[in-house]
């Protein structure tokens, strides 16, 4: 898995947990929906830190936990 995969599955993982949509985490967080939805789709594959950040705040929750999962530990080589 890459960090793009990562964040994807990470986002409908949180999502699915607080029992939110992805249209409802874009209005609490302040990321267009175009822009949750690339990411959730996989067409957009490096979520900028700061788009992290606002989606963190929107779903209340640090950075920190966000990254704190699973999903993170072995992600593959990005340099090839």
């Amino acid at each position: 898995m890459n960090i793009g995969e990562a964040v994807k599955e990470r986002i409908l993982e949180l999502c699915k947990e607080k029992n939110i949509s992805i249209n409802k985490l874009s209005i609490m967080s302040g990321v267009t929906q175009s822009t949750v939805n690339n990411i959730v789709s996989g067409r957009n594959r490096s979520a900028t830190v700061t788009t992290i950040k606002k989606l963190c705040d929107g779903l209340d929750i640090t950075i920190q936990d966000f990254f704190n999962s699973e999903l993170f530990s072995e992600l593959e080589q990005e340099i090839k």
